[in-house]
């Protein structure tokens, strides 16, 4: 090859693995320009041009398009190359940014499907004392008519979530101020809480956990949740410990990726004072 000193449109796409689509593309952009016959107007590429080539791939890997790269290699100016040097970062910074959030929120969800299936599986209903890691949350005060799926999926709190440039993830948690008027339908207000991605304002930040907690899984309809709250105040009392009065149910699986209530999973967690 090195004894060559031109090349056809075929040549050059079979030596740099470019195909003649990319090549004329790249002619017709001005980025590789081929020298031309005067006879027959065919391409024919100088060593000159099929070094170009590997050079376009580099900056095609950094993420360039083809007219930021043309400015860059042509100005000689270091200014000029600083500048979209700085530019593609912060656009990779934010494309990053943006990666990281979704990975963020398949991740959680993923370990709540696993964490859901386990528990149907296994039927864990057992009451437990558990350690609930702390958490900062966004969070919403709102009025509650027991409609579970409004609550849920709720407009109001995405709608505030929007208000202020944010992104959630993770269980939706929504914590009641008194668990035996949750249980005597006389709820008339709750507090939604969710881990947002970005950062956000203490004026709408709440935190949850840090601390052991009563835990019991409801399995099914929320229709029928209130069977789960009578266990968990039977056994407080077998056990001699307090609870509440604020509770906190976090919804492993619901509305939001299943219509099939019998497969629900729902945590609920009870603040406790323990026999001395």
């Amino acid at each position: 090859m090195k004894s060559k000193s031109s090349f056809s449109i075929g040549e050059v796409s079979k030596i740099c693995g470019l195909s003649k689509k990319a090549l004329r593309h790249y002619d017709k952009v001005g980025i590789i320009k081929p020298d031309r016959s005067c006879g027959n107007n065919y391409r024919y590429y100088s060593r000159s041009s099929l070094l170009a080539v590997p050079v376009i791939k580099y900056y095609k890997q950094m993420g360039f398009k083809l007219s930021e790269m043309k400015e860059v290699i042509e100005s000689g100016d270091y200014r000029i190359m600083r500048a979209s040097f700085q530019s593609k970062l912060d656009e990779l910074r934010q494309v990053e940014e943006e990666v990281h959030r979704n990975y963020t929120s398949v991740k959680d969800w993923y370990e709540l499907v696993v964490e859901a299936e386990s528990v149907l599986h296994y039927k864990v209903q057992d009451i437990s004392v558990k350690f609930v890691e702390d958490g900062v949350y966004c969070f919403l005060d709102q009025d509650f008519a027991y409609d579970y799926r409004d609550s849920i999926i709720n407009l109001e709190f995405t709608n505030f979530i929007e208000s202020i440039e944010n992104e959630i993830t993770g269980p939706v948690i929504i914590r009641f101020p008194d668990y035996k008027e949750k249980m005597n339908g006389n709820c008339t207000h709750a507090t939604v809480l969710q881990k947002a991605l970005k950062p956000f304002s203490k004026d709408v930040e709440t935190r949850f956990g840090g601390k052991l907690m009563v835990s019991a899984y409801h399995i099914g309809s929320h229709d029928n949740i209130n069977d789960t709250y009578e266990r968990i105040a039977r056994w407080a009392s077998e056990n001699n410990y307090t609870l509440g009065p604020e509770v906190y149910e976090r919804y492993v699986v619901d509305y939001w990726s299943s219509q099939n209530t019998d497969k629900f999973v729902t945590e609920i967690l009870m603040n406790f004072t323990a026999p001395k």
